[in-house]
């Protein structure tokens, strides 16, 4: 980060992260204590997508305007990881859920809310961020078969460290300290009422978030975190706490789904045919390892369905990324007509 500013140094801007973002302010961490801050009107002209404004675990260049505890941003310094997803709802629109993060950590309850599905779909994110992902399997005091849920995300999580804890009862906290260490930043992932907030009390030392009860029907809960939020421990390290997103929609993770799906991607290459369909053609892989018990049915459907969600959305970013190429060369002669009319 300090390599990528020294640039900026020397015109007398300052740097700052962003702790949180609100309808266009930003809260920011600065050495100079925390400040209020907007993008510059240049930056705001020249953004064309959500990738060109600032999110929370952003390094951005600043002009600080001491007096007034307020600051302008003039530059996002380049992202190291950026964790995103498509917007929730019918928009073909990238959220970038935060920034600059080494480790992910994905939080799933131990108890009826718990869904391997959607581990999948949460890994497939993670790989594709850049960032480490760690699986946090939180409220295991509710459980009374740990170990055969931990097989069965072992299943789907090949290589990606699997911790098991309850806030409740104080075990499995302290592993997840490594995870901190030399200021690394971490972020929490994961539904709503799987115990982001309690965990993240926890770490802090600390209730400096609000906790929710889940409901007793089902074991879902209820949205306590409103906003993305970056953090600061006392020990050393960053931990960035996320809303419950119940609807996960994937944002560019074609080259992920082989990382995550490797075992289906493997068999695929031991079908006869190699555009084998995986339906009627003679020596499939995929259906012989369906029948004899090796690959989970079920598994291969999520892989599908992952599949054509990812074609669907590769179809609709495409005219996305035709319409915002106009956009930005009606804004270029939109700027030249009036640098002529002042001449």
């Amino acid at each position: 980060m300090n390599d990528q500013f020294k640039r900026f140094e020397s015109n007398g801007y300052s740097v700052g992260r962003v702790a949180l973002e609100h309808k266009r302010m930003y809260r920011v961490y600065t050495d100079k204590g925390e400040i209020l801050a907007e993008i510059s009107g240049k930056m705001r002209f020249e953004a064309l997508n959500r990738e060109d404004y600032p999110a929370v675990g952003d390094w951005v260049v600043l002009s600080i305007r001491e007096e007034e505890g307020k600051a302008t941003i003039h530059g996002i310094l380049p992202r190291f990881s950026k964790f995103s997803r498509k917007v929730a709802g019918l928009a073909t629109e990238e959220q970038i859920i935060a920034t600059n993060i080494n480790t992910v950590f994905l939080v799933n309850a131990l108890n009826q809310d718990f869904n391997i599905r959607r581990i999948e779909r949460y890994l497939l994110l993670a790989w594709e961020s850049g960032a480490n992902p760690v699986i946090v399997l939180t409220k295991s005091d509710l459980c009374t078969e740990i170990d055969k849920k931990v097989f069965e995300v072992e299943s789907v999580a090949y290589g990606v460290p699997i911790h098991v804890c309850s806030v409740k009862e104080n075990t499995g906290i302290e592993q997840l300290g490594m995870y901190f260490d030399n200021d690394q930043t971490v972020a929490l992932l994961g539904s709503s009422g799987v115990g982001k907030s309690s965990l993240t009390n926890c770490l802090l030392g600390e209730e400096k978030l609000l906790v929710n009860e889940v409901r007793e029907d089902d074991d879902r809960g209820r949205h306590t975190t409103t906003h993305r939020e970056l953090l600061l421990l006392e020990s050393g390290g960053v931990i960035i706490d996320t809303p419950g997103m119940r609807e996960l929609q994937l944002w560019e993770s074609d080259n992920s789904l082989s990382h995550s799906f490797q075992d289906i991607e493997e068999l695929t290459g031991n079908c006869r045919f190699r555009d084998c369909s995986h339906e009627t053609e003679p020596e499939c892989a995929i259906r012989a390892a369906i029948e004899n018990g090796t690959l989970d049915s079920a598994r291969y459907q999520s892989y599908l369905k992952l599949q054509r969600e990812l074609a669907f959305l590769e179809r609709k970013t495409n005219i996305r990324a035709q319409n915002a190429e106009k956009e930005k060369w009606k804004k270029i002669t939109s700027n030249i007509k009036k640098k002529k009319k002042l001449f």
